[in-house]
């Protein structure tokens, strides 16, 4: 019989948990599995609990929570032989809807009964693991401020997003990987094992977690007509071919900017010194999948239409726009000749 450990976080997300012991008691298989359900209490707990759990020859660890709880379970098993399960529960899940895994938490338990197991790739940044996304620049700064907030959830995000974008200044970075150096001004740089930031935002929709590379995005300098088809093309997994986005491919990157500043790792925000080195590490995570990924189809959700709807109504916007500066053009050419009469 197998050996499972359950991790809740019982305060990520923005979603109850309350009914989520009760569900693993009555839906995990129990001629497969022996479980324990254990809470987390405080930062880096769920790590400890996990390292503990492998140490103690769990087959699985299961992080119930977001991207978060996610990260500090699957920190504490790379390069072992424990299994990472996810019972996602946060506000983004960005890991979670990669694999193509159940949202709800019912059918996200028997997708364990079913115990299928990849190895996966998985990366460092400046000494901090990651298993979807990290990176520097804007998507940073909006995690910082995200982890300010004091709130969880999609509107949070946007809002940090709309209030901070018009401030921010885009940095000049010197980038390097295995085919040279290049020095470019960016509004962000991210470096994707996975295809999304969470809540079907796809910052990078070719990224595999079994290829053995990172997919780098640089995000260049971009105005606020712009912006809605970036958003778009973020929902629609399209970026990669946005004209403001340039992306490759390495296993290993080194970025030099001017002075210190925050990182993030799945969307945790650090503080850490002007350089910032980043490697895939190839198989280097078990982790359980949706043995139905390929069939699936992943639907809409709120973040992409409220995406949509703005796409829409800032392409009026910028539409009157485009008339009234006409107009104006026309006015000045009477104006002009009026009086060169």
């Amino acid at each position: 019989m197998k050996k499972i450990v359950f991790i809740m976080n019982p305060i990520s997300g923005t979603t109850s948990k309350a009914k989520i012991p009760d569900l693993i008691e009555t839906t995990l298989d129990r001629e497969l599995f022996h479980y324990e359900l254990r809470l987390t209490e405080y930062a880096a707990h769920a790590s400890e609990m996990a390292a503990e759990a492998r140490d103690g020859g769990a087959d699985m660890v299961v992080a119930v929570g977001g991207d978060g709880t996610v990260n500090e379970v699957a920190r504490a098993l790379v390069e072992s032989q424990t299994a990472l399960g996810i019972i996602p529960c946060g506000s983004g899940n960005g890991l979670a809807r990669h694999l193509m895994l159940p949202m709800n938490a019912k059918k996200a338990i028997e997708i364990i009964n079913r115990n299928e197991i990849h190895e996966l790739d998985y990366g460092i940044i400046n000494g901090h693991p990651f298993f979807c996304t990290c990176g520097m620049g804007f998507d940073a700064f909006v995690s910082q401020k995200f982890a300010e907030a004091g709130k969880r959830g999609p509107i949070t995000y946007v809002e940090n997003v709309l209030r901070e974008g018009l401030k921010y200044k885009p940095e000049t970075y010197e980038i390097r990987d295995e085919t040279g150096t290049i020095r470019e001004k960016a509004f962000l740089i991210s470096c994707a094992n996975a295809s999304q930031y969470g809540n079907n935002a796809y910052i990078a929709p070719q990224a595999s977690m079994k290829d053995g590379l990172l997919d780098v995005i640089i995000m260049e300098p971009f105005d606020m007509l712009d912006a809605p088809q970036i958003s778009l093309d973020m929902f629609n997994k399209t970026l990669d071919k946005n004209s403001k986005i340039k992306t490759f491919r390495c296993q290993h990157l080194h970025v030099h900017r001017k002075q210190p500043g925050v990182i993030h790792f799945d969307g945790d925000p650090v503080m850490t010194d002007a350089d910032v080195d980043i490697e895939l590490k190839p198989k280097g995570l078990r982790v359980v999948v949706n043995p139905d990924a390929d069939k699936s189809q992943r639907q809409p959700n709120k973040l992409q239409n409220a995406a949509s709807y703005l796409f829409n109504e800032i392409s009026i916007v910028r539409e009157d726009l485009t008339k009234q500066r006409r107009h104006v053009l026309a006015l000045s050419k009477v104006l002009q000749r009026r009086l060169n009469l």
